[in-house]
């Protein structure tokens, strides 16, 4: 019984981290629901229209007023339920759309989508853009555009009571371990592309475990079915910062710009990039990621499709 209370307290906790850079996996507004509750400062109501980057809209969107936008909702800093009586997320990524929205004065229409849906559904048509703390990657930038916002990236975190493991910050230092990650993430494929680094160090191999599901994923944390946790830098931080959630953050891996999504060429790129730029030029966005906890992560301007980091 008391494995089983924890874990469901974990997976309360910890809703937010399995993708991102693969992103935030889409979980139900009841699970994430009591995650935390959300900073009450409206960092973002004195944002007025600008012109002159409305301007740069296609005019089907500023007649229409409205951009179609996919939300991978899973937990704080990113996006998720703070309250699950209500349908209305917070979080970063939410705060930053909808000050894109204002500064080019059309209305966001927002519908929640899984994260492994989002940039197939970007190339249908079926929405204009996307939102999940999607890492930029070479792989994607072959059939994604990105409007950069913020630098995140892949790290590592463990039950906080286990204690075989210290520092983390390359992949050799995971060999003989149990690795969870979300499925469809660039935890994933890092991991699956990088095996070879335990033989060569002359190991044993790490081993992957794909969820797609957090709660699977992190009950098999708290179970020790899995040893350690890939994920997003910023989620496993934030998971690390609260008591109850029972986990100790390992180190960075890798960092990674992380942007809005668009399908490739969308006419949308250069408005939302202008806008990105405004927000920091005036502070809204300073303001924002210090709302959240991530101002470490800030960027100095955003940027379309820049190379991956390597």
């Amino acid at each position: 019984m008391r494995h089983r209370v924890a874990a469901a307290l974990l997976a309360t906790l910890l809703l937010p981290v399995l993708a991102g850079c693969g992103t935030d996996a889409a979980s139900g507004q009841e699970a994430a629901g009591a995650a935390s509750p959300a900073p009450s400062d409206d960092v973002t109501a004195s944002l007025k229209k600008n012109a002159s980057l409305a301007a740069l809209l296609p005019e089907a969107v500023r007649k229409r007023g409205t951009v179609r936008i996919a939300s991978s909702v899973g937990a704080p800093p990113s996006a998720y339920y703070p309250d699950a009586s209500t349908s209305r997320p917070a979080g970063q990524d939410i705060d930053l759309a909808d000050a894109v929205g204002k500064v080019l004065g059309v209305e966001l229409r927002r519908e929640e989508a899984s994260f492994e849906a989002i940039l197939p559904a970007l190339g249908s048509g079926k929405y204009d853009v996307g939102t999940g703390n999607f890492g930029v990657t070479d792989v994607r930038r072959k059939t994604i555009d990105f409007v950069t916002y913020i630098n995140d990236g892949q790290g590592f975190a463990v039950r906080a009571d286990d204690k075989s493991l210290g520092k983390v910050t390359r992949l050799d230092q995971l060999c003989g371990k149990t690795v969870g990650v979300g499925a469809g993430t660039t935890f994933e494929a890092t991991l699956n592309s990088r095996k070879g680094v335990c033989a060569d160090a002359g190991k044993k191999p790490y081993k992957v475990s794909v969820y797609s599901e957090n709660g699977a994923l992190l009950t098999s944390l708290q179970q020790s079915r899995v040893d350690v946790v890939m994920s997003t830098i910023n989620g496993l931080r934030y998971q690390a910062a609260q008591p109850a959630a029972g986990v100790r953050f390992l180190g960075e891996f890798h960092r990674l710009d992380v942007g809005f999504a668009f399908a490739k060429g969308s006419p949308l790129l250069k408005a939302f990039q202008g806008a990105v730029n405004q927000l920091i030029d005036d502070g809204t966005y300073r303001r924002i990621l210090d709302k959240w906890g991530t101002g470490d992560s800030a960027i100095e301007e955003s940027r379309i499709s820049p190379p991956e980091k390597k």
